[in-house]
């Protein structure tokens, strides 16, 4: 893919950073702000729908949910969820703890608060919230961060009820977990003022550091998330949801504005082959072509009382097979469509085709059936006749926007940095008043008393753990995004251990880990703070901290000593250090003799594979040293 030029493309990006808050409490009620992963301790079933606002309008988004007819399950626990979350009695006064945290980032960046804390509703209808909306308030508006040297507006900062957890769920239904629903997230809203992948990324994480400097920030993945706004000079305005890695952020951007600039290559090739976006697109029942088929998909589909139908899309021949970005196509596009409104397993079409099962001669009948041209394209759906007619309705409104250029819409992304089709953008009917919180008037006391506790700045706070610990200031930046960084300072105050073994552990270890598939969201601060003590106690090496953290992590809940017996990681004496050095120069004496000091490296690496994470290496070297030395004299 060659270099974009993104200021001759017009590219603005707003992003909004969404931080989940490590409070005792809830947004809304009493209910502590933890995630279980055993069995729910209780289920119940719902189907949600789309109401009115004030002023008599159904949000399109909120409508477009609800037609997929989708049932929701919800999963609770006892001790993190209450009648306020399964939406059987009303919320709580909104949470002070929260809003104090709130305040303070808003005060650490300049930005006005505002003088009563109002909750709002979001009509949220895909089952993530059991009343089919969200609560939002705005905390304080127009302040500024500074990022190399330019002035980012901040254009508000927002206290909002986090959603549920989506885990699992099958074709018709979708299972929620409601042990996150409530936990007080942080918005912080940019203005539309970034151009570049590189400096989205860059702003992102100034202000992910300014609100962890609270030390009020959860650690869990999925515990922070970024939403992108974004559009071109000849493109459309985006909403992109859901980018859970700090370092994914530039490259879907980078995706986003390459998908937008071939889909407005596709309408300029429609343009020269003369489609017009009112072209007629007749839809065809062509279930009999398949009726002797070898098609898994559509056999199935045929056999529970589906049909086949189909669509013919006149000179789009060659077009669906277009690759927007690497492995997505635009008929990969389509077909999120589709499953979307039509609930449908997805489409084929002739730019791909014979596939699946589906042969040279049914796609030859498909097309003489459709009365299909060469430079025409055929898309067909097998399921459930309002199914498949929703789907193909989808399929023919999408490509009549591709004849406009880039439709509007709300997107998700996935791991790899593509975004796929979520929903159509919300309306302005999607916001309206709450109507049973209590509003919370912010009073000069309480700004004042906040003022005078505000954390350091992420550049002051760098400056003072490299002047403090001794580490490098490269260690200090990432122990600044590290929701690790208060019980840092919290243990390198109190122990014998070296300041940047404890930095490298709880920074580097841990996103080693991480990027090795260990679910390091298990580690709590008590049992990293627990294995440190042990550490300074002696009880086990330094050595043995990454084998620990990661017994931890996949035993969630278990102290750190019952890791380090398991693992058989408990330290051992000078005495049984200097005894297995012993034994292993004394059987490796004709080594030494062949090689003199060269043979050190050997003979630690051999004493090294027992003793292990069980005493420090340093010392290990100094014992094999001394012994090698007096017999290579």
């Amino acid at each position: 893919m060659g270099k974009i030029d993104y200021g001759e493309l017009g590219l603005k990006v707003g992003i909004e950073v969404h931080m989940q808050l490590d409070t005792e409490k809830k947004l809304f009620c009493d209910c502590p702000t933890l995630l279980r992963s055993e069995k729910p301790d209780f289920v119940f079933v719902r189907r949600l729908r789309p109401t009115q606002s004030e002023l008599g309008q159904v949000d399109p988004a909120a409508l477009f949910e609800f037609k997929k007819g989708m049932t929701v399950v919800y999963e609770g626990y006892d001790n993190t969820t209450c009648l306020v979350e399964t939406d059987e009695e009303p919320p709580h006064s909104i949470n002070s703890e929260a809003i104090d945290i709130g305040l303070s980032v808003a005060l650490m960046i300049g930005a006005q608060p505002v003088d009563e804390v109002h909750a709002m509703r979001k009509v949220v209808i895909d089952g993530s919230n059991t009343t089919g909306f969200q609560r939002t308030s705005v905390l304080a508006l127009d302040g500024s961060i500074k990022v190399d040297g330019k002035v980012v507006p901040i254009q508000a900062i927002s206290l909002e009820e986090d959603a549920a957890r989506k885990i699992g769920g099958e074709r018709f239904s979708v299972i929620y977990r409601l042990d996150r629903l409530g936990i007080p997230l942080l918005e912080v809203t940019t203005g539309p003022v970034i151009h570049s992948p590189d400096e989205a990324g860059k702003i992102a994480l100034a202000i992910g550091q300014l609100v962890m400097a609270t030390g009020k920030v959860k650690s869990e993945l999925g515990s922070i998330r970024q939403d992108i706004n974004l559009s071109l000079k000849d493109g459309a305005l985006t909403e992109i949801k859901g980018v859970q890695r700090l370092g994914l952020l530039p490259k879907v951007i980078e995706y986003e504005v390459r998908r937008q600039l071939k889909l407005l290559e596709i309408r300029d090739e429609l343009k020269r082959r003369g489609l017009s976006e009112r072209f007629r697109a007749e839809v065809k029942d062509v279930t009999k072509v398949f009726a002797h088929t070898r098609s898994k998909i559509v056999e199935k589909a045929i056999k529970r009382g589906g049909r086949v139908l189909a669509v013919r899309l006149p000179r789009f021949g060659g077009l669906l097979g277009t690759e927007l970005v690497p492995n997505y196509r635009f008929g990969t596009e389509l077909a999120d469509v589709a499953v979307f409104w039509g609930g449908v397993g997805g489409i084929f079409h002739t730019d791909e085709l014979p596939t699946a099962g589906i042969s040279d001669g049914e796609v030859s009948k498909l097309k003489r059936q459709m009365g299909a041209k060469d430079g025409d394209a055929v898309v067909i759906v097998a399921d459930d006749v309002e199914r498949a007619r929703d789907a193909i309705n989808a399929i023919v409104e999408r490509v009549r926007e591709a004849v406009k250029g880039v439709p509007s819409d709300t997107r998700m992304a996935d791991p790899t940095g593509i975004t796929h089709y979520m929903r159509p953008r919300p309306g302005a009917a999607r916001m309206y008043p709450e109507t049973d919180i209590p509003t919370v008037k912010i009073t000069r006391e309480r700004i004042g008393r906040i003022k005078a506790i505000l954390p350091e700045k992420p550049e002051e706070k760098v400056r003072r753990l490299v002047s403090t610990y001794k580490i490098s200031e490269k260690l200090a930046r990432e122990l600044l995004y590290s929701p690790y960084a208060r019980l840092f300072e919290e243990v390198a105050s109190k122990v014998k251990i070296p300041a940047s073994v404890i930095a490298v552990s709880l920074t580097e270890t841990i996103r080693t880990l991480s990027r090795e598939g260990v679910p390091v969201e298990n580690l709590t601060r008590d049992r990293v703070a627990e294995l440190l003590r042990l550490v300074d106690d002696g009880v086990t090496a330094k050595e043995s901290i990454p084998e620990v953290l990661k017994w931890l992590a996949e035993h969630e809940g278990a102290p750190a000593i019952r890791a380090i017996e398991d693992l058989g990681l408990k330290a051992i004496t000078l005495d049984e250090l200097n005894a297995i050095v012993d034994k292993v120069v004394q059987d490796s004496k004709r080594l030494i003799k062949e090689r003199g000091l060269a043979a050190v490296g050997p003979i630690v690496g051999v004493v090294m594979r027992q003793v292990r994470g069980r005493i420090d290496g340093r010392l290990v070297h100094e014992a094999v040293e001394k012994r090698v030395s007096k017999l290579a004299s």
